[in-house]
């Protein structure tokens, strides 16, 4: 009886370390909830890293989670996207080509490059209050007010086609001399 009770419990143990073992390092679906978006007027890219919601979260998401998800997601004051920078293609960079593209393509976000979208007003509005049913945060205190200027400038430039958009790749392509009858020497063996 008592090897049977010893054997019972060495298995229990044994589940229960299993268990444990893939909840603490099992991969997690992590699923983005638009009823959280729906809840708080905010869109899935103020609260997660990816604009489209799901994994891991930003500052203000990680807040609104350890406050216990209420209905309005918590500012963070004096909290500034990007500390001393001055640029707006920087601050573009930084805060806007994760959904807009690198050149103002449009990813998840919608094309900006030769757009005609705006003036500076309504690129300041968009960029300020952000656009919750295309998914876009707003940035309110997220930037000093020259900071906002030079980010509104470069957007409004990106839409009018005034910016001049960098080379995808600025080097030279590579001179590929090597043919089927190629020494194995000159042309790295393949």
């Amino acid at each position: 009886m008592r090897r049977r009770v010893s054997h019972f419990m060495a298995t229990l143990a044994g589940v229960v370390m299993l268990i444990l073992t893939i909840n603490l390092f099992g991969e997690h679906t992590v699923y983005a909830l638009p009823e959280y978006a729906n809840r708080t007027g905010e869109s899935c890219a103020t609260c997660h890293v990816n604009p489209g919601g799901g994994g891991p979260r930003t500052l203000r998401g990680a807040l609104w989670a350890a406050k216990g998800k209420p209905d309005k997601v918590p500012a963070l004051p004096g909290v500034l996207l990007a500390p001393g920078i001055t640029d707006g293609a920087e601050l573009y960079e930084i805060a806007c080509s994760t959904c807009h593209g690198p050149n103002g393509e449009g990813l998840i976000g919608v094309k900006l490059a030769h757009s005609s979208l705006g003036n500076d007003g309504i690129i300041r509005f968009n960029i300020l209050k952000g656009r919750l049913r295309s998914g876009m945060p707003s940035f309110v205190g997220a930037f000093t007010d020259s900071q906002l200027q030079a980010l509104v400038s470069y957007v409004v430039a990106l839409a009018n086609g005034t910016v001049e958009i960098p080379a995808e790749y600025p080097l030279e392509p590579p001179a590929l001399n090597c043919t089927a009858q190629s020494s194995p020497e000159t042309c790295g063996g393949n």
